[in-house]
């Protein structure tokens, strides 16, 4: 007869992190919990959510109905890759941002010299709003993929001549196209660049790409825990919005 929240990211390795969310959202269900909410900082498989060639699995559509089967009746989530994946699912899904948090982290960087950088057109949105938070302009990079992780050709829209940038995504995975585009900006005469994005995948050599990249400091959250990041990497904690949604969703049920 409890509330129960299951708080599980499915990041790496993530078919075990999703098979242990599936049994504990199963133990919770035939224990007689009054309402199951799965709580996931990070959404695995959540990039494959179309068909980009014929044949290929919508893995993000199959996670969600994965997660319903077992039983959640409510889901929090941060930072989907695309807003799509909520239509996935016929539960509530209380879908938070981490933009607020990183924007905090960067207000020290206010003024007219500062200047938002999307790294492709996905990134738009999430740019203009933390561009709205820090009263700052814009700027789109806007590049084509031949295969995943693998930029074929970027084109700059903006002037970023002697401006402070801030690279703004919402993962990093192996760290190619985002330091391709930090050494863009720098080429472009950007006076100082920096990096920043919700979901640390950091798969290998992300860590490596990022530390010899032009960034002067790279801001992720702790959606997916890390040990032993170099200094060049700082963890903003995303605690406190979940404990603040969990809380809501209590007062809410």
């Amino acid at each position: 007869g409890k509330y129960c929240f299951v708080l599980q990211p499915t990041c790496r390795d993530v078919n075990k992190n999703l098979m242990e969310l599936a049994i504990l959202l199963d133990a919770a269900k035939r224990s007689y919990a009054k309402k199951i909410i799965a709580v996931l900082p990070y959404f695995g498989y959540a990039r494959q959510d179309r068909q980009a060639k014929e044949n290929e699995p919508i893995s993000a559509k199959l996670v969600a109905k994965l997660i319903e089967a077992a039983g959640a009746e409510r889901l929090i989530t941060i930072d989907l890759h695309s807003a799509q994946i909520e239509g996935f699912f016929d539960i509530t899904i209380k879908h938070l941002s981490a933009v607020p948090l990183l924007a905090e982290y960067f207000s020290k960087l206010k003024g007219e010299d500062v200047l938002i950088v999307a790294p492709d057109a996905g990134s738009t949105k999430r740019a203009h709003s933390f561009a709205k938070m820090l009263g700052s302009g814009m700027a789109i990079i806007d590049k084509r993929r031949d295969r995943p992780n693998e930029v074929s050709e970027a084109v700059l829209v903006g002037d970023v001549t002697n401006k402070i940038c801030i690279l703004v995504d919402d993962m990093i995975d192996t760290a190619g196209t985002i330091t391709k585009a930090a050494e863009e900006l720098s080429k472009k005469g950007a006076k100082e660049t920096y990096i920043c994005a919700t979901h640390a995948v950091f798969s290998d050599p992300a860590i490596e790409r990022l530390e010899k990249s032009k960034a002067k400091e790279v801001v992720v959250t702790d959606t997916i825990p890390h040990k032993n990041l170099p200094s060049k990497i700082k963890v903003v904690s995303v605690a406190g919005i979940i404990a603040d949604a969990i809380k809501n969703m209590v007062d809410e049920i």
